[in-house]
């Protein structure tokens, strides 16, 4: 019987560490600066929604600045109003021009800044999205946005390291729009990706991963409590006739 009662009780610590585990890594797994959707076309038009989660627990998000990548220029990137935000757009010269609509652009976007009112921003326990419509998106597999965002308190996280597929995510990785060929039937309006509206793909993907790691410490519980049934029934006497 003390043998039972231990192997409950170091049963029921196990459970506790993997469950802690499993959902340690979920939470730091979405905590950072995303683009979403995370996927559009090459070619495309499509609108797109920088997602900033406030990740001090004292300190409110003051201001947001994302750089555009100068190896993927963009035609046209136009801003949705933000309440209590104010937005500044800088572009740059590129060479060669970029065609778009058979026009020649020599400048593109190159740093999209969002300022918050006196007293504004995002606050702890809260998440801002900051809506951009971008195209004809470039001939390239990706675009990496490199993030800085600055807290009431001077603190800046900065959102810049390039994921590498294959290797472990970064500490502070920079939002990545991964963009796939466009099929041969495909016009351009029509490959434009879906819009990305309020609680839309993370939301979607954080139901997904709480349903998931229900399902794993469930399923862990069960492999414990029917080893333990197991080892119980083996140490009972067998009933005499």
């Amino acid at each position: 019987m003390i043998r039972i009662r231990r192997s409950a009780t170091t049963a029921a610590l196990t459970l506790t560490a993997v469950a802690t585990a499993v959902l340690g890594l979920a939470g730091a797994a979405s905590a950072h600066v995303t683009v979403n959707p995370e996927e559009a076309t090459q070619g495309g038009y499509g609108r797109f929604a920088f997602r900033v989660p406030n990740e001090s627990d004292t300190a409110s998000t003051t201001k947001i600045e994302v750089v555009l990548p100068e190896n993927a220029p963009v035609g046209s990137v136009s801003t949705m109003p933000v309440a209590g935000w104010t937005v500044q757009v800088e572009k740059r010269k590129v060479d060669p021009p970029i065609e778009v609509h058979g026009s020649q652009l020599t400048e593109a976007v190159s740093k999209l800044t969002w300022t918050a009112a006196a007293g504004g921003g995002v606050k702890p326990g809260e998440f801002q999205e900051f809506p951009v419509s971008m195209g004809p998106l470039p001939q390239a597999d990706k675009m990496v946005f490199k993030v800085l965002q600055t807290y009431s308190d001077g603190n800046v996280s900065r959102w810049i390291e390039e994921p590498t597929p294959g290797q472990e995510e970064p500490e502070n990785p920079a939002p990545v729009l991964t963009l796939t060929a466009a099929s041969a039937s495909a016009s351009p309006a029509a490959s434009a990706p879906a819009a990305a509206s309020d609680g839309d793909d993370d939301s979607g993907s954080g139901t997904a991963t709480a349903f998931g790691v229900a399902g794993l410490i469930a399923g862990l519980a069960g492999l414990i409590l029917g080893g333990l049934a197991f080892l119980r029934t083996r140490r009972e006497p067998t009933p005499k006739p």
